[in-house]
């Protein structure tokens, strides 16, 4: 045998016996290798006995159906303080033929990062299927998955403002808020806003949570003008996979920070805490609604035409967010928040267009233009909101509940639903460009004969503040956002449902036929941008491509930040970074 073929075959054992070698698989509770009871009893021990078994609020339901006990779960269901009190629930009950929530066999309720280091050395060393969940909300299912150990930071919801924080390494102060992963945005702007007369960019809907939005990325009203929430960290705690607690900002593992923002949750470790940049409050938050609607299909396409061109030459700026939806019908829905103007602004701004539109023929105005402004320091104030405002928002109606728990009237329909199919992409600005226009308007319109679009103008930031760009380019989301005028979302939802539980199961055959119209609209519109990507956080359970069309051409270097902090996959979240090397439940490591 020649030399070259003796070295060739030595070389090629090492890959032969890892070839024939079992996959790495996580245990389960069923199987040899899971903890004794004794094992769990010293992590408990060492948690100072915030050691939890899972279980599932639901299982009075499957006793008794249709008892009081169940209705009340199902009542609760609709109240997102509800879900949040309880690990073996989640904002979303499930998505048809892809997941339905179900509790982990055990639960962490952390109150210290010592207790999230215990349970990542416990986790890692008995090889077992690691969750982390702060607030609940994932549409794509991964704050929860079964026979798995949680890490819940449900009880770390501190708030604390700073005039000067300066990160640790670094010498430049200036001022913030530190969060605990378990907080809210509901109760971090009432911090930092109505107490503290500050401004933090998060997200729009309030009761989901700070680090997980962080890590997302992050979009609210005004994200045009103070940018993406990720774009305002300064500093995160975090415990990574070899149970260390590591401070990662700018000038202290620079690369770990910079995938934090907007990297994905769960990924890289557990978040303890997140500070914050915060901002000077403008004057006033504002805003208008009105629906209209079109007699005729040739009248629907020139009221679509109008405002795509009004929004083109009078509101893509740093000054204008939030979303106007297409829909079936010949129904433009127009739902426009605004910072920093006056009511005597938004009118003069918004008058003249509306006058257009009521002169065109076939137009009829089904609910009457609306124009607001309020002090900025009362946009999330509880007390001033239920004083002036009380159709916008709900209060935690439970025993005892603090009476600061309110969450906005337009997002119960979120609370506990069942999601039929949803679906996003960034719309380019070039699109709002003279000899484009008539090419959206055309989508659109052929897109809202199935299907509802939104518009989210706030997720994308073109147009936007400068400094709002400039900062964006720094974190780890899809570069398109920065080119994106608006994020497309096109989706549909059902009321709280788990298949198999009696009396309470989808009606399956509705899910699907509206998951086929979501595809049948979304499709219309990748037409016009067939390689548009899409925001993690709001994004398809089945998104093709899915690396790519969340973070672009940012994916690998993603990719190497994983490997250096966790090289062996402890933390899988589906289709997060690194999770192509894993099964879909993430028990069984791909050869």
């Amino acid at each position: 045998m020649k030399r070259r073929s003796l070295l060739g075959a030595a070389l090629a054992l090492p890959f032969v016996a890892r070839a024939n070698a079992a996959p790495f698989t996580r245990v389960r509770p069923t199987e040899p290798g899971w903890p004794s009871d004794g094992a769990w009893q010293s992590l408990d021990r060492a948690i100072g006995g915030r050691l939890m078994k899972g279980r599932s609020a639901l299982d009075v339901c499957r006793t008794e159906p249709a008892g009081a006990s169940c209705a009340s779960v199902f009542k609760g269901l609709k109240n997102p303080y509800f879900i949040g009190d309880d690990p073996g629930l989640s904002q979303t009950t499930g998505w048809v033929d892809a997941w339905t929530s179900q509790p982990s066999a055990y639960v962490v309720a952390a109150r210290t990062a010592a207790d999230i280091a215990a349970a990542v050395n416990f986790a890692r060393d008995n090889r077992l299927r690691l969750v982390v969940r702060g607030g609940g909300h994932s549409y794509l299912g991964t704050s929860n998955s079964p026979d798995s150990l949680m890490v819940w930071t449900h009880a770390m919801n501190d708030i604390v403002l700073h005039d000067s924080f300066v990160p640790r390494g670094c010498r430049d102060g200036q001022p913030a808020v530190s969060v605990g992963a378990g907080a809210l945005w509901m109760q971090t702007y009432n911090k930092v806003t109505t107490q503290g007369g500050r401004y933090v960019q998060g997200g729009g809907c309030g009761t989901v949570g700070v680090a997980g939005l962080v890590q997302g990325g992050g979009f609210g009203s005004y994200s045009k003008n103070y940018g993406l929430a990720a774009a305002s960290l300064l500093e995160a705690e975090i415990v990574t996979a070899d149970g260390t607690v590591r401070i990662a900002n700018a000038c202290t593992h620079p690369d770990l920070f910079w995938a934090l923002k907007g990297g994905g949750g769960g990924t890289f470790g557990v978040v303890t805490r997140v500070t914050l940049a915060t901002h000077e409050l403008p004057s006033f938050f504002g805003g208008i609604a009105v629906t209209i609607e079109a007699g005729s299909d040739a009248a629907f396409r020139a009221l679509v035409d109008r405002f795509v061109a009004f929004y083109a030459e009078k509101l893509a700026n740093r000054h204008w967010g939030e979303i106007a939806n297409v829909r079936p019908g010949r129904q433009l829905d127009i739902q426009m928040s605004c910072q920093g103007l006056s009511l005597e602004e938004i009118g003069a701004l918004w008058q003249p267009f509306l006058d257009r539109i009521e002169a065109m023929p076939d137009i009829v105005f089904v609910e009457k233009p609306r124009m607001r402004v309020a002090p900025s320091r009362h946009r999330w104030d509880p007390d001033f909101l239920r004083t002036f405002a009380p159709g916008a928002v709900r209060t935690d109606d439970r025993p005892g509940a603090s009476s600061d728990n309110i969450y906005w009237t337009a997002n119960v329909s979120e609370a506990g639903h069942f999601i039929h199919s949803f679906e996003s992409a960034w719309l380019p600005a070039s699109l709002l460009l003279e000899q484009r226009r008539a090419d959206l308007v055309a989508a659109l319109v052929a897109a809202a004969r199935h299907s509802t679009v939104e518009i989210h103008f706030q997720k994308g930031l073109s147009g936007g503040a400068p400094e709002a760009i400039a900062a964006a380019r720094e974190t780890a989301m899809n570069p398109a956002v920065i080119d994106a005028f608006a994020l497309a979302i096109v989706a549909s939802e059902g009321p709280p449902a788990y298949p198999g539980l009696r009396r309470h199961e989808p009606d399956l055959g509705e899910a699907r036929r509206n998951a086929a119209k979501v595809r049948d609209a979304m499709g219309e519109l990748r037409k016009l941008v067939p390689d548009a990507g899409a925001y993690v956080a709001e994004s398809s359970y089945f998104q093709p491509d899915w690396q790519t069309a969340y973070w672009g051409s940012n994916y690998g270097r993603l990719r190497v930040v994983k490997q250096k902090y966790d090289p062996d996959g402890l933390f899988f979240v589906h289709h997060g970074i690194g999770s192509d090397d894993w099964s879909p439940d993430g028990f069984t490591r791909r050869a």
